[in-house]
């Protein structure tokens, strides 16, 4: 108890059924003045003559004991005979100590006991039995708890079990630890009985002896679907390969052969014969970024070369042959530009837009009178000599 004088704040405490013989010990709580309730039902010393007295008196700050509430008349008559009660409290932990300390070699015979017992019966179960044996049992001594595990028999488990479980002992941190142990080597025992009964799986044939590749589809947790598609356009083979979306790209490695393709994922193969051969070097891996399926491009190894289309004599006209000859002569021969001015005559671009009278603006000025052709375009336009003419 001495750990919790750090804390100041502390106003319950709960330490039931914690093995506490040593009742002075709660001395050490007289530091935590917030402390209100404080719980050892379940422990040895509430068996102690004056038990309750003594920690009323001890402890002035608690208002309630084991949930059971302190009455001021019981503080005044545990402080009255304080002296009286501490000094049995001292001789009955002296008593407890010296229980405890049997109670220790007693669980310590009991735990060498059973062992004893247990390495005996599985030196009989494995014929250690004759005075020849002293070598194998020190051979062996190393392997011994986990050989004592797996030759025991569903008989054997159940007549120990309820040997263990019947079996009267006393309630002390020593009996409960050996509990513990008990269930522990149970747990390891089925442990090891069910690792010695798996049997190791061979390994998956991906080529026979003779060297014919197989078609493998190992991966259980998604059992892989795919699509193989033979792209004639591109002269190409595509497989789609179905994986898992959020699987990791570092989890697939792709061997592409030229008959086969090869992809491990998370170390299972999936191994797949090509219909035809491809180029390993040419060929291609990617994740799609929708669906996250694996795809890869190979190109077939065989190129394809198309055949020109033949034009037969009955079907084509002589104006078309005409038409061929022509245009196969004007490929053959070079036309130059002729640039010679002497030959050609070229429009003057300059001249093309005629400039625009200008009309002075601003002050009047007097002007010589132009003379200005009578435009002809009207016909029916007639010259009176008595009106005199615009200025």
């Amino acid at each position: 108890m001495s750990t919790s004088k750090g804390c100041e704040e502390l106003q319950k405490l709960d330490l039931t059924a914690n093995f506490i013989g040593e009742l002075s010990s709660i001395e050490a709580l007289k530091y935590n003045i917030h402390l209100k309730e404080l719980f050892l039902v379940g422990n040895p010393c509430t068996e102690f003559e004056g038990y309750r007295q003594f920690v009323v008196a001890t402890l002035h700050q608690l208002k309630c004991l084991d949930s059971k509430e302190i009455e001021r008349s019981e503080r005044i008559q545990a402080l009255q005979n304080y002296s009286e009660v501490k000094q049995k409290i001292r001789e009955q932990e002296q008593a407890y100590l010296l229980k405890r300390a049997r109670e220790k070699e007693e669980a310590q015979r009991r735990i060498q006991e059973r062992k004893d017992k247990k390495q005996n019966q599985m030196e009989s179960k494995l014929g250690f039995d004759s005075p020849d044996s002293v070598q194998n049992k020190e051979n062996h001594q190393a392997e011994g708890d986990r050989e004592q595990e797996t030759w025991r028999t569903v008989e054997d488990d159940e007549e120990e079990d309820r040997r263990f479980w019947d079996e009267p002992t006393p309630y002390t941190p020593e009996s409960r630890l050996e509990t513990h142990r008990y269930l522990e080597e149970k747990r390891r025992a089925k442990d090891n009985i069910r690792e010695s009964k798996k049997r190791e799986k061979p390994l998956r044939t991906l080529v026979t002896a003779d060297g014919k590749v197989l078609n493998v589809n190992v991966p259980k947790y998604v059992r892989l679907h795919f699509s193989l598609k033979d792209d004639e356009e591109n002269n190409q083979i595509i497989l789609d390969l179905a994986v898992y979306r959020h699987l990791d790209t570092s989890l697939l490695d792709v061997d592409v052969q030229p008959t086969y393709i090869r992809v491990l994922v998370k170390g299972k193969p999936f191994q797949l014969v090509l219909p035809e051969e491809v180029k390993p070097d040419s060929s291609s891996a990617k994740r799609s970024q929708t669906t996250g399926h694996l795809v890869v491009s190979m190109p077939k190894a065989k190129e394809i070369i198309l055949a020109k289309q033949k034009v037969s004599s009955t079907s084509v006209k002589d104006s078309d042959c005409n038409t061929l000859q022509k245009h196969a002569r004007r490929s053959i021969q070079v036309e130059k530009l002729e640039v010679d001015p002497s030959k050609y005559s070229f429009p003057d671009v300059t001249k093309i837009i005629q400039e625009k009278e200008r009309i002075g603006q601003g002050p009047i000025r007097l002007q010589p009178e132009k003379i200005t052709e009578t435009k002809k375009s009207y016909v029916d336009f007639k010259n009176n000599e008595d009106v005199p003419p615009l200025i």
